[in-house]
């Protein structure tokens, strides 16, 4: 089994489903074995194609369904699959689902994720458990040695032998970068034009980044056969390989700071051509001293922006640190003997040019919201008279007021700036507690070198807790867990307040759940009886108890008619809603008059205290 496939199925096995995925196989597709040799799948894929093919199919006199068509492009797919050797590998070990995650990780369903892994097996579970407590020793072992060494608890170890997980970390981290190199230029993607695409890995960076990393290993054996006395040499040679380190990282982020952002029209106007008319070459000099961004305004201009500003900030970072190795190297080679205090203070001045950097830009983005918006910080007239003063000479498009949309993007860039102050003050504040220890204990502090990874121990083992809680206490949760239960109380509860139950149709309430007034359930009542006969009808009109409340319909032409309803009754509820008298009596005499027997509802003398003819 390949290397990759083995590293996918020990991390992650547990996504991956552990019941048999819905469908054919690709061999059943294709009616071969799984030991088929490509001859064979050749024959099955053209024998499958005539019985599949959708023309086919309309040649034989047969419809061809959606799913007849969607089974022959399944089917092709296997044999493109099962043809190549490497695909075919592949899917033997995982299955078509995982063999979809390892060549399009954008396909992956996170539902799916969570579901496969909440039904996973504890022993796939500890697998994962495992890798991350093994980055947690790969991270936190060479500290502790060191630490230990400095203590003495080694007694006559040497450093060589004490730096071995570093020597290993070395191997792989070199192993990496040639395996960059030898993997050639990188592909275009399908969906980008070639006039318009750039290797975004040219090959001259992956051989800088290569020997800029053997300067570093250098200055790391250099620096523990020094330690060990195997060599002696003077210490300003044992550093020299990390200044020639620092110098490529700062001429990097020196040409960063020197770029140019521009949009697309000042860049064709400035090389007087078409960016896509530019070959590779040119292309590849435009990237190095500009930054193609598509209005000076909007978020890429401002990750632009950003990225500059940070490149900014690795110099001051950079120099920072060859300030303090010529110092360290001084006090180490000329046995000048100074405070420890004084060698480490161009650390504590990049600590305090950082967090200034981080002030100065909140009060930039800050100005700038201002400036668009002064109603965004509620300035005063004259303020913002200042500044329509400062955007005379500006286009008009940047007078035009702005809308709801951008004054939120104003306020959330300003909140994020905000933000990011407060993130680098904290962990800057942290970082100059930790280098005050340090400081303290090369100046002859009594307390352990392990105090120093104390806090970075402590808050890895409570992140590898979390893990640990989250990858086996995490379960698959039943959609209808506790409805039964749920549904039973409420039954219950309903049925102790006198209702019936809630899923057994609608029960309606008694008289003594409503206060209802027995007049009124009577009108109910008779309401939902059934219709009467003529004869019956006219005894019940002068029933004062059998009376329906009175309706009225809307004609167009008579206005409001009144069913229902006595001359008198009218004259009862003439302060209500008047009702024309003539045009309900000639409906009650027309309907008593008539030959064939008439169903007339029962009436109410009188309309009920509680009825509204509204």
């Amino acid at each position: 089994m390949r290397f990759d496939i083995a590293c996918f199925l020990c991390c992650c096995r547990s996504f991956l489903s552990s019941r048999q995925s819905e469908g054919e196989s690709f061999y059943d597709l294709l009616s071969v074995d799984k030991h088929a040799t490509q001859d064979e799948l050749k024959r099955a894929y053209k024998r499958q194609s005539l019985q599949m093919h959708p023309d086919k199919l309309a040649q034989k006199g047969r419809t061809v369904t959606a799913q007849d068509r969607d089974r022959f492009t399944r089917m092709r797919n296997a044999y493109e699959v099962l043809s190549d050797p490497r695909r075919r590998e592949t899917y033997d070990a995982i299955g078509e689902r995982g063999m979809k995650w390892m060549e399009d990780p954008l396909s992956i369903d996170p539902q799916e994720l969570a579901h496969n892994f909440a039904t996973s097996s504890i022993l796939d579970r500890s697998k994962i458990f495992a890798i991350f407590l093994a980055i947690y020793v790969a991270v936190f072992l060479l500290p502790i040695l060191v630490c230990l060494m400095a203590d003495g608890t080694f007694g006559g170890a040497k450093w060589v032998a004490v730096l071995t997980p570093l020597w290993f970390w070395d191997v792989f981290i070199t192993f990496y970068h040639t395996r960059v190199i030898l993997m050639g230029p990188i592909k275009r993607p399908e969906h980008i034009p070639e006039e318009e695409w750039v290797d975004p890995l040219p090959m001259k960076k992956r051989v800088s980044a290569l020997v800029r990393f053997v300067f570093l290993v250098s200055f790391q054996i250099l620096l523990a056969l020094k330690m060990d006395g195997i060599i002696a040499i003077p210490w300003w040679v044992v550093f020299i390989p990390l200044y020639f380190w620092e110098a490529m990282a700062l001429k990097k982020k020196i040409s960063l700071t020197m770029i140019n952002i521009v949009t697309h029209a000042e860049l064709e106007l400035a090389i007087g051509k078409n960016f896509a008319a530019c070959d590779a070459s040119e292309k590849e000099n435009i990237h190095r001293r500009f930054i193609l961004v598509p209005a000076k305004r909007g978020p890429v201009y401002d990750s632009a922006c950003r990225l500059k500003e940070e490149a900014k900030m690795d110099v001051v970072r950079i120099l920072a640190r060859v300030v303090f190795t010529v110092l360290l190297v001084m006090n180490l080679e000329l046995d000048k003997e100074w405070s420890w205090w004084i060698v480490f203070i161009p650390i504590f001045v990049m600590v305090m040019c950082i967090i200034g950097s981080a002030f100065q830009n909140w009060v930039q983005v800050q100005a700038e919201a201002a400036k668009r918006d002064p109603s965004l910080f509620d300035q005063n007239a004259d303020l913002e008279q200042g500044y329509a003063q400062m955007d005379d000479n500006k286009n008009n498009d940047d007078d035009e007021p702005l809308t709801d949309e951008e004054k939120e993007d104003l306020k959330a860039k300003v909140a994020q700036a905000a933000y990011r102050v407060v993130g680098t003050c904290c962990s800057q504040c942290f970082f100059l507690v930790i280098l005050c220890v340090l400081v303290g204990k090369i100046q002859g502090a009594g307390y352990s070198w392990l105090v120093i990874i104390s806090p970075f121990l402590a808050a890895g083992g409570i992140v590898l807790c979390c893990l640990a809680c989250t990858i086996f206490c995490l379960s698959e949760v039943d959609e209808n867990a506790g409805l039964v239960d749920f549904d039973t109380r409420v039954d219950e509860a309903t049925a102790a307040a006198g209702y019936g139950a809630v899923h057994d149709g609608y029960a309606p309430p008694t008289t003594e759940q409503t206060g209802q007034r027995p007049q009124q359930q009577q009108q109910q009542q008779q309401q939902q009886s059934v219709p009467l006969s003529n004869t019956d009808s006219k005894a019940a009109v002068t029933n004062p108890i059998s009376k329906p409340p009175p309706t009225s319909t809307w004609d167009p032409e008579k206005g409001e008619i009144w069913q229902n309803a006595t001359v008198d009754e009218e004259d009862k509820t003439d302060e209500v809603i008047p009702a024309p008298k003539q045009e309900t009596t000639d409906l009650l005499d027309t309907i008593t008059n008539d030959a064939q027997p008439a169903l007339i509802e029962p009436q109410l003398s009188e309309a009920s205290e509680d009825f509204d003819l509204d």
